[in-house]
């Protein structure tokens, strides 16, 4: 797949801009510091793009890779600030 190919819809960038082909998308990954390219979630998406490029892969998985690289998720932690519940509140009346 040529480096030209357009995604479906542009990659939105978190600093202004967006991604329109993947030659963008290789060229905003190349203009990272190495010891962000270094990380994890970069790595992937580098991967990913190079898949989509060497191997004819859809072009929906270099955008995947770009977003979670560019937007990742939080670690998710239990909160135990919601609702409170009323089990083992209760009494029977034979006990009260």
């Amino acid at each position: 797949m040529p480096w030209s190919t357009s995604f479906e819809d542009p990659i939105p960038l978190p600093e202004g801009g967006q991604l329109l082909t993947l030659k963008d998308a290789g060229e905003y990954i190349q203009s990272l510091p190495k010891a962000v390219q270094a990380t994890e979630p970069w790595q992937t998406a580098t991967e990913a793009l190079l898949l989509v490029i060497n191997q004819n892969g859809p072009a929906m998985f270099a955008r995947i890779g770009m977003m979670q690289a560019l937007y990742p998720r939080g670690e998710r932690v239990f909160s135990e600030s919601g609702k409170k519940t009323h089990w083992g509140k209760r009494k029977l009346k034979r006990d009260q």
